[in-house]
């Protein structure tokens, strides 16, 4: 199914709940250790994930046998899969769509070293599984023995917005009638490291600033996050406790430039409005927006010129989790996914770390200083990557 048109979207299909959200984030694990990092910014330094033991969710064995991205991607998943009160359906048509960037970039990396080293006999036979990218999908759905659809999206820093969108069409076209979508990326390597700051992208004062005048680049961020998603009346049948409501998502490519957006904004525009369109909103009907807000000077200046093009000045109030979580590439869309849903479920919108002194160029409402009450309502959640990948969700609190 194609990402954007309105005429396949969940809206005009089966309705998509959302029953289950996980996290692994530097703010720590599960999806409460996450809202918390966010409300009250506390995470200093590098955005790793520091308190990670595989253990919890994998044998020994498994676990050497797994790159830490798939290890992320399924603890995430798990975490959502118990908190939607594990829920079963016919294996058959229960799918995962789960993003990666990198894919097995440590696990690459270390055996190419083993290689130069100590000769290709020595080579892992594990290698290939545990670097490719599909390896996540791949391996959260061997752990709950689904076996409908299980696809990977490699779009770069918009793939986890793409996962869950394109989960939710399993479930709005009838395909699935349960589905987990979601991204996972552990790239946190010196050669990575040396690569983005050789082009500039990271930020040479260490700080991560989305919107700030000062911002300078980004801090690179690892870990994973899952939305169980599931067809309503499953759900409802069920007695589920349904989180929010997944109503729209579209996709769009700038055809510009492999790394800088398009200075027009014109692709994260058309997403934006075809996300809408797919859920059946205006724009003025969107009570908050959870901005890509890379901390980039041009990334940052283009999407808040594509908000003031669709919602104009200032708009919908405007948050960007990546002050706090770093930019976590394929990970990042899912994890502000998780975010949206718990901004729904704690109403209040979190800050924006790190902005504190306003660019005279960009005119949005940035959520700063401390978290904003809000009566929850439809929530878009932008993500814009490398090489002109566009994605957007539009999220929305359930029925009372």
């Amino acid at each position: 199914m194609l990402l954007g048109f309105g005429d396949q979207g969940p809206i005009r299909g089966r309705r998509v709940a959302v029953t289950g959200i996980g996290a692994v984030t530097c703010c720590g694990l599960g999806p409460e250790a996450l809202w918390e990092g966010l409300i009250h910014p506390t995470v200093k330094g590098e955005r790793r994930v520091t308190d990670f033991d595989a253990g919890q969710w994998f044998t020994p064995k498994e676990a050497r046998r797994l790159d830490r991205f798939t290890q992320f991607a399924v603890a995430a998943a798990q975490e959502a899969f118990t908190g939607a009160g594990e829920p079963h359906g016919d294996p058959e048509r229960c799918g995962v769509v789960f993003a990666s960037g990198a894919g097995g970039f440590h696990t690459l990396i270390e055996q190419v070293r083993v290689f130069d080293t100590r000769g290709p006999q020595r080579v892992s036979p594990f290698l290939i599984p545990a670097m490719m990218a599909n390896a996540g999908a791949a391996n959260i759905s061997m752990r709950f023995g689904w076996r409908g659809p299980s696809e990977a999206i490699v779009t770069a820093c918009a793939a986890g917005s793409h996962a869950v969108g394109a989960a939710a069409r399993l479930i709005a076209s009838g395909r699935c009638e349960l589905a987990i979508g979601g991204g996972a990326e552990a790239s946190m390597h010196e050669v990575a490291l040396a690569a983005l700051s050789n082009m500039t992208a990271l930020s040479s004062l260490g700080e991560s600033r989305p919107f700030d005048v000062r911002r300078d680049g980004f801090l690179m961020g690892e870990g994973a996050g899952a939305l169980v998603l599931e067809e309503w009346e499953h759900a409802v049948g069920r007695g589920a406790q349904i989180l929010a409501e997944l109503t729209g998502a579209a996709s769009t490519s700038d055809a510009h430039h492999i790394t800088a957006p398009s200075p027009d904004g014109r692709g994260a525009v058309a997403c934006m409005r075809l996300a809408l369109a797919d859920a059946c909103l205006e724009p003025a009907d969107i009570r908050q927006i959870n901005a890509h807000g890379t901390s980039t000077h041009l990334n940052d200046l283009v999407e808040a010129a594509a908000i003031n093009q669709v919602f104009g000045e200032p708009g919908p109030p405007v948050t960007s989790n990546k002050g706090i979580t770093g930019h976590g590439f394929a990970a990042a869309g899912a994890i502000e996914a998780v975010a949206a849903v718990l901004s729904i479920q704690h109403r209040a919108i979190p800050p924006t770390a790190g902005y504190q002194q306003p660019d005279p160029e960009i005119h949005i409402d940035v959520v700063r200083d401390e978290a904003r009450a809000w009566e929850p309502g439809p929530v878009l959640s932008n993500s814009f990557g490398f090489g002109g990948h566009n994605g957007c969700l539009v999220i929305v609190p359930p029925p009372c």
